[in-house]
């Protein structure tokens, strides 16, 4: 069956198709160029000629950045932060989640109304620096997994998704002697794949991209995570430290294709992730939208 559209209907679906290739070219033409610029000659980088296609290929950028002993310790660390980070994320917040999801808890409205009020009023940074010191944290991988190992806004998401699963199959579950932490892990897990896989994506991002924390609470530079890392080589310009045995006038040229590089080195993996929860994605967040 074929539907007849209105002129005006035409007009509005190429005019929404038009804005939608728009708004995609405006956001990925910058990671486009980053990666284009990565590749190409340090001279035509410095003289402004990247557009759309690299100038004078070459990978010498790549090759400098990937004998950098630093780099290869702080992906160590990141993927260190990312995967106890995530796991102590997921483990905690669905331990919160659960029970608050359960009709059956007393004072779960009291202890809902703590957790919202901390997403909008908090001690401040010299508090928490001062706690994570008291507590023996400072300077260990510790203050990097701990002190954010619950989300507020996540773990309201988890609630609202548990709270969708059908009352009944608990009960039934309690009629058969099975106890809560039998119900958690066989029957409500199972069946929350896709807003795990929701929480997973944003606890692993999170992990990923955090620096200001790991600027604050580490010292030793053996505990550096990646993006810290990079953080250096953007803002304060040490990819000299890779350049020995450049002449003067090449290290700054050189510099710019480094700091491309290291962009692209440090963003790729994470987006590696997204193929695999895509199809959990937006059935999470939708489901878990909704919030009482």
């Amino acid at each position: 069956m074929v539907i007849k559209r209105s002129i005006p209907e035409v007009i509005f679906d190429s005019c929404n198709v038009l804005f939608l290739i728009f708004c995609s070219f405006l956001f990925l033409y910058p990671m486009w160029y980053v990666l284009v610029s990565s590749f190409s000659d340090a001279h035509a980088i410095a003289a402004g000629e990247i557009s759309f296609w690299p100038k004078g290929f070459n990978v010498d950028a790549y090759k400098l950045v990937f004998e950098d002993q630093r780099i290869w310790t702080a992906y160590g660390n990141t993927f260190i932060y990312v995967i106890a980070g995530t796991f102590i994320n997921l483990v905690l917040t669905t331990l919160g989640a659960y029970p608050l999801s359960r009709r059956n808890l007393e004072g779960r409205s009291l202890i809902m109304a703590f957790i919202v009020f901390t997403m909008f009023f908090s001690g401040g940074l010299i508090p928490a620096y001062l706690n994570v010191r008291e507590l023996g944290m400072y300077d260990t991988r510790w203050a990097l997994l701990l002190p954010g190992a619950v989300s507020a806004f996540n773990l309201i998401v988890m609630r609202t998704f548990f709270q969708s699963i059908p009352e009944s199959l608990v009960e039934s579950a309690k009629i058969d002697g099975a106890h809560d932490f039998r119900i958690l892990l066989r029957i409500v897990l199972p069946l929350s794949m896709p807003v795990l896989a929701v929480m997973t994506l944003f606890y692993a991002v999170g992990h990923w991209n955090s620096w200001f924390s790991a600027m604050i609470y580490l010292q030793d530079r053996d505990l550096f995570p990646l993006q810290l890392i990079l953080r250096e080589i953007l803002i304060q310009s040490s990819a000299q430290n890779m350049l020995a045995g450049v002449t003067q006038d090449e290290v700054f040229r050189i510099s710019e294709s480094i700091k491309f590089a290291t962009i692209i080195i440090a963003t790729v993996p994470i987006l590696m992730i997204y193929p695999f929860l895509q199809k959990y994605f937006v059935k999470g967040v939708m489901i878990g939208a909704l919030k009482e």
